[in-house]
């Protein structure tokens, strides 16, 4: 379900992203991120997400309901929403659940694998580890900004593969990061998804 062509480099769907949010965050561990920038690839296995959980979760942007910048949220998923932060920084989010339930996906981190060298320029030179540790790093590495809100994950600019398989028990939760506005009980969920840190140590 959700899945074209074969291999690691079967593409998903937006049929993918139309399930649970939690479970969506979850199942993204593994999958590649590919940019295509000027008919180069730029690619990651991303290893890091986060779930929000539409407008009873008050650490979700829609929490306080349909504005024009939350608007993509409310439209179908399988698309992008992307926003900037701090006045420096691009997030990418991935719309879930069912359309008019505003849920999304964040996507935290990625593991570099195609491009690499382009991704340092973009970067400015960082090192390896710290290309795409981070939500904001990520997006500098891929070129991606708000000329990618609203577009489908079919699109021809940005798209996810299949990757690799990860095993359960290699897939760590805890609290999301930077939420210090939301309420005590929706800081305390464990809606971020990592790879433990020692298989990815391996090369996978």
């Amino acid at each position: 379900m959700g899945l074209v062509a074969s291999s690691e480099h079967r593409r998903l769907t937006c049929d993918f992203f139309a399930r649970d949010t939690v479970t969506v965050a979850r199942e993204l561990l593994g999958r590649r991120l590919v940019r295509n920038r000027d008919g180069e690839r730029l690619s990651g296995i991303i290893v890091e997400t986060e779930a929000y959980m539409g407008e009873s979760d008050t650490a979700c942007h829609a929490s306080r309901g349909c504005t024009p910048r939350t608007r993509v949220m409310y439209g179908p998923p399988g698309h992008y929403y992307v926003y900037f932060i701090y006045g420096m920084y691009f997030m990418l989010n991935i719309v879930t659940a069912a359309e008019g339930e505003p849920e999304a996906v964040l996507i935290r981190g990625l593991l570099p694998q195609e491009g690499v060298e382009r991704m340092r320029e973009l970067r400015s030179g960082a090192p390896l580890k710290r290309l795409a540790d981070g939500p904001g790093k990520l997006c500098q590495a891929l070129a991606i900004d708000r000329a990618l809100n609203g577009v489908s994950v079919e699109s021809e600019a940005l798209w996810l593969e299949q990757g690799i398989e990860v095993p359960p028990e290699r897939i760590l939760t805890s609290p999301r990061v930077g939420i210090g506005y939301a309420s005590e009980e929706d800081q305390r969920r464990h809606w971020r998804f990592h790879l433990d840190p020692a298989y990815i140590s391996t090369g996978r």
